[in-house]
């Protein structure tokens, strides 16, 4: 990388901080891929299932090996991060995207469909596991979240796209055209990743210091900054080198148990809140509620409307509220909206007006959901780990968030069978209430801090949830 100097200066017109926006949106390309081809299933499976005459749990292979495979993907990328770094991961993870989507859309049987989406899976889950830890590797500390939640923005790009293209889909497209034009963004993505910088921080831990100032310098606007947090970066570099555990044993230290506690909770309760399974089943409930086939599709054209919306909202919100305030406030009206909406079809409320009450309650769940716990479930794992396990943690991370949402999805049907669809959505609300008291209980705010910043917190033992937390890592320091 001996030209990387003089491709510093030229790589851009843009300032740093507009070039840092542009590494976010590129990246994040992958996190409409996430959003596209799991959303896209629930408009083109009632298509595939008519090609392939499939019954129930043939569809139900279909839809689910892509979470499958996002589970072994985020696990399998922990040792490519580490070893082949940040940026060249990102690339692999595109080009499976690419191989993986042409294969779904060329399937001669439902087993080749079953196995491309696996391969698709891998492709979701490494970047679930990846992407958010380069964003925040690259960015400042008092941007961090905003930055890093360009990929949550751009899942709800794809869900919404998703969306459209299966409300559409019967009438104007065949189900191979519907999953074969994610090839597009996957091509972008490699070819636009290849222009990227590399996480300065891997570079640090491979003892690349030269390279990891030039590449610190594309995104920063003075040398002092520059300075300064590379000897933060070598510091902690140093105090890693010494210590006698590393890898997935360093998981079991005590030192890191609050972290990996409250990260894999996070991850947890993202999804056992419920937010992907009203996604995916929103038609089936809905139908199940009365509503009307048509009504029924359009109304999960409204929820991804609104995750796009909320996600974006939390985006310019989450730097300035913190990601403890956001969670906190928005929850508890989270859980409200599912028990009116349990009530209302559980004792058959509303009368006339049944219809807008659910759908209302539909609506106002998503806006605080998405807009809240959503925001910052793949942010925290990108930030709360310290670096001697942030690629093992990461991908026990995207694990957790992909293992959650298989079960959760796995067995919607089958709790709405057993208890209805209001009695449904009063397990889904106390799901929420304890992801509140998870979070209160836990989660300490990581808002404006650097990531060298939370490890110290974490080995002086200061990293709790609680107001002081802040006075104590400055003490510590």
């Amino acid at each position: 990388m001996t030209s990387e100097p003089h491709a510093a200066s030229s790589v851009s017109k843009l300032s740093p901080n507009g070039y840092m926006r542009m590494v976010a949106s590129v990246a994040a390309i992958a996190g409409g891929l996430y959003g596209y081809d799991t959303g896209i299933i629930s408009g083109a499976l009632p298509l595939i299932a008519r090609d392939f005459g499939l019954g129930y749990r043939a569809q139900e292979l279909v839809a689910a090996m892509i979470l499958l495979g996002a589970v072994i993907g985020a696990l399998s990328c922990t040792r490519l991060s580490a070893t082949l770094g940040r940026r060249r991961t990102i690339v692999i993870v595109s080009v499976i995207y690419s191989v993986g989507v042409v294969a779904a859309a060329l399937s001669p049987s439902v087993w080749w469909l079953a196995i491309s989406r696996l391969v698709l899976g891998f492709a979701v889950g490494g970047s679930t596991q990846i992407v958010p830890t380069y964003i925040a590797e690259l960015a400042e500390p008092e941007k961090r979240g905003r930055l890093v939640t360009y990929f949550n923005v751009s899942i709800g790009i794809g869900i919404l796209l998703a969306a459209i293209i299966g409300v559409a889909g019967n009438e104007m497209f065949n189900w191979r055209w519907m999953i074969g034009v994610a090839v597009v963004p996957s091509l972008i993505l490699t070819f636009g990743m290849t222009k990227l910088p590399f996480s300065p921080r891997w570079l640090v831990e491979q003892d690349r210091i030269h390279e990891a100032r030039v590449e610190l310098s594309k995104v920063r606007d003075s040398r002092e900054t520059v300075r300064r947090e590379l000897a933060d970066m070598q510091d902690v570099a140093a105090q890693q080198a010494r210590e006698s555990v590393r890898g997935w044993r360093a998981l079991r230290e005590p030192w890191v148990r609050p972290a990996l506690v409250a990260g894999l909770g996070v991850a947890a309760f993202t999804q056992l809140t419920g937010i992907e399974m009203m996604i995916y089943y929103t038609p089936t409930f809905l139908r199940d509620a009365g509503f009307g086939a048509s009504a029924s599709l359009w109304a999960a054209l409204g929820v991804a409307i609104t995750y796009l919306v909320m996600t974006f909202i939390g985006k310019l919100v989450i730097d300035h509220v913190g990601r403890r305030t956001l969670s906190l406030a928005t929850l508890p009206v989270a859980v409200a909206s599912l028990l009116v909406f349990g009530a209302v079809l559980r004792f058959n409320l509303g009368g006339h007006a049944q219809q807008y009450w659910v759908v209302g309650c539909l609506i106002a769940f998503m806006i605080f959901n998405s807009g809240g716990i959503q925001v910052i479930g793949c942010l925290t794992g990108a930030e709360i780990y310290p670096v001697s396990i942030r690629d093992q943690a990461t991908g026990a991370h995207a694990a957790m968030l992909w293992g959650s949402n298989l079960l959760l999805t796995g067995s919607a049907l089958t709790m709405t069978n057993w208890l209805g669809v209001g009695g449904a959505m009063w397990v889904y609300a106390g799901l929420n209430a304890l992801a509140w008291i998870f979070i209160f209980v836990a989660m300490p705010e990581t808002r404006g801090r650097s990531l060298e910043d939370i490890e110290r917190a974490l080995k002086g033992g200061t990293f709790a949830p609680r107001p002081a937390w802040r006075e104590d890592l400055r003490s510590a320091q």
